[in-house]
């Protein structure tokens, strides 16, 4: 991957990490965003396998430069950003930055991320779609008016930090706003899709199976959404 620096709305600066596909020239954008443990070398990876599907992908780095090695230190760099300024500054600029060099741009995230994703499809109008792994912020923030991105998001049924039960909830404002949307249910824990989360003290857990199809879902998505 390739560090740079990308802009703010704001005109402030924002570190990133980006990866390119074998032909990028007039490749689809794709924004990916950290699990709560920040920018580490997992979710790097998951920038590459986007990149290597034929995304041009950038990963802002939104604990500038931190990472939580626990559950403890993540929880407290969590809870430590402002969201609403990561989603409307920081992935906005990163969305601002591949449209510079392509027409469509996308954003994927995942826990924590997938919280942002949503928020960013609330705050960040040239976005073009939205995936969300298993995450969303508390719904009252959710602004289903101001969505024109189609979303599509994947949910564990067995997660326990966020209820699959508010999944229907989301559903019911999404489709009250008209917004274009497709939910996943997967009979799976939190984190599904991180081949890392194996054998960790707290409730989260990978699923091969799982994660191979909320990927082929993904990625069939965002090629027809960003093409």
């Amino acid at each position: 991957m390739t560090s740079i620096t990308i802009q703010r709305p704001d005109g402030g600066t924002c570190n990133a990490f980006s990866a390119e596909p074998a032909n990028a020239a007039g490749a689809p954008g794709l924004v990916v965003i950290q699990e709560w443990w920040g920018v580490n070398d997992q979710i790097k990876g998951v920038a590459e396998k986007y990149a290597a599907a034929g995304f041009r992908t950038v990963v802002p780095d939104l604990y500038r430069g931190k990472l939580g090695l626990d559950a403890k230190e993540a929880e407290h760099l969590m809870t430590n950003l402002n969201f609403a300024d990561a989603a409307s500054q920081d992935i906005r600029g990163a969305v601002q930055y591949l449209k510079t060099t392509g027409a469509k741009v996308g954003v994927s995230g995942y826990c924590m991320g997938g919280a942002l994703a949503l928020l960013s499809a609330v705050f960040v109008p040239e976005v073009d779609a939205v995936v969300t792994w298993y995450g969303f912020p508390p719904l009252e923030y959710v602004d289903a008016t101001k969505i024109k991105a189609p979303l599509m998001g994947h949910f564990a049924t067995e997660d326990a930090f966020f209820p699959i039960a508010m999944v229907d909830t989301l559903e019911e404002k999404l489709t009250g706003a008209g917004v274009t949307h497709t939910m996943h249910r997967y009979h799976a824990k939190h984190a599904f899709a991180n081949e890392t989360n194996v054998g960790k003290p707290i409730p989260i857990e990978y699923d091969s199976t799982a994660a191979a199809t909320a990927w082929d879902r993904t990625v069939a998505f965002l090629r027809q959404n960003l093409a």
